[in-house]
């Protein structure tokens, strides 16, 4: 059976899917076709239910609840860190209400804590990976930072306005979820199961053989060497991504329930877990 699994062409989830894309596990008769696109696309993608398992910002499963159930593994959280708001001059959170910031899309779920932040801010929406020369272009006045934007924009010569998973912490005590993977609830409840054991099995491998793992990741590694690779693959490939726990599956019910609270979803969501 060949099934299609959506994910980001970005270090730390071709970290996790190495040993699937690889064929470094066993599969048995099951088969993937690997298909990589931005996150903000497979958010689109998953509401209209085009992949059978895909990679998903936290805020568009709120949208896709109906269509998708969640895996307790390969979910990218932050401790204490996130994605980051970058300007050229130094301003404060207050300031970007007043600010043009560029997003890398209204489904990220960096998009949703900025708003639950500041509640409604002037932005434009452009692709992640142009956010950082917009910024420095002088396109917009402040950018909203995912994926390894997060460790590379100083080269730039832009300073750090705000860091979301530290200013969630301080509202919360919790971590940050941010991506998460879904199934579609349409596919029978033990062949879901064994994709989220072949999804653990892989993480499991790639940590295991991290060099063989980050090798792999780095040709999707924009502007980045081994070490700097090595520590983004550190922050979003760690105990969480092996499983949620309790912790992470109380971060994410938050997180839903605060942006249904504040209007910024359209319903409240009770997920639905695969367990592995």
């Amino acid at each position: 059976m060949l099934l299609t699994l959506g994910h980001s062409p970005d270090p730390d989830d071709a970290f996790m899917f190495y040993a699937l894309a690889k064929g470094r596990i066993e599969m048995g008769d099951l088969s993937f076709e690997h298909i990589l696109q931005d996150i903000e696309t497979l958010n689109q993608r998953a509401r209209r239910g085009e992949l059978d398992v895909t990679a998903l910002s936290l805020h568009a499963y709120a949208y896709v609840a109906d269509r998708y159930a969640l895996l307790t593994c390969g979910a990218s959280v932050g401790e204490r860190y996130g994605p980051l708001v970058v300007a050229r001059d130094p301003l404060s959170l207050d300031d970007l209400r007043h600010c043009r910031t560029a997003v890398p899309g209204t489904l990220t779920t960096a998009f949703l804590v900025l708003r639950l932040a500041l509640g409604d801010f002037p932005h434009v929406v452009l692709p992640f990976d142009r956010i950082l020369d917009a910024v420095a272009k002088d396109e917009a006045d402040a950018g909203l930072v995912i994926h390894e934007g997060q460790l590379t924009y100083d080269r730039l010569g832009l300073r750090k306005v705000a860091d979301l998973g530290e200013w969630w912490f301080d509202e919360t005590g919790l971590p940050l979820p941010l991506g998460v993977n879904g199934v579609r609830k349409d596919l029978p409840q033990p062949l879901r199961q064994h994709i989220a054991r072949l999804i653990r099995a892989s993480i499991d491998y790639g940590l295991a053989h991290r060099a063989d793992a980050v090798r792999h990741a780095l040709q999707y590694a924009r502007d980045m060497n081994d070490q700097l690779a090595d520590r983004f693959v550190g922050m979003y490939v760690n105990d969480y991504t092996v499983d949620l726990g309790e912790r992470g599956r109380r971060a994410i019910a938050e997180l839903l329930d605060r942006a249904y609270a504040a209007g910024l979803t359209p319903h409240r969501v009770r997920c639905e877990f695969v367990e592995v």
